[in-house]
């Protein structure tokens, strides 16, 4: 199989300014748990802008690249991925985010 990613869209949140402050945070938490350098950026964040029909259904997406579904899911299932994932579902107070797992063509 080619290189999966993980990808966690969050839902609007219900204080913007609060939500950025955490999520800065969790980035750091992500970076500590997953021995990943500082200034190291694996992954890609996206936010989603309104559209002329209006405001999109989620207001940011994660994406984290893996080799393959073996190392995504031996990454999950580690003790430090747990933590980190415990901490998207806290600092997401527009609702829980919503977790995918994809493949490019």
């Amino acid at each position: 199989m080619t290189g999966v990613s993980l990808i966690v869209l969050y839902p609007h949140p219900l204080d913007v300014s609060q939500f950025e402050l955490d999520y800065q945070e969790h980035l750091v938490l992500l970076h500590e748990k997953n021995q990943i350098p500082p200034d190291t950026k694996p992954y890609t964040l996206t936010k989603f802008l309104p559209t002329p029909l209006g405001p999109a259904p989620f207001y940011q997406m994660f994406t984290l690249p893996f080799p393959s579904m073996d190392a995504l899911q031996q990454t999950l299932a580690s003790p430090a991925m747990q933590i980190v994932a415990a901490d998207a579902v806290r600092i997401s107070s527009g609702g829980a985010p919503q977790v995918l797992v994809g493949t490019a063509n």
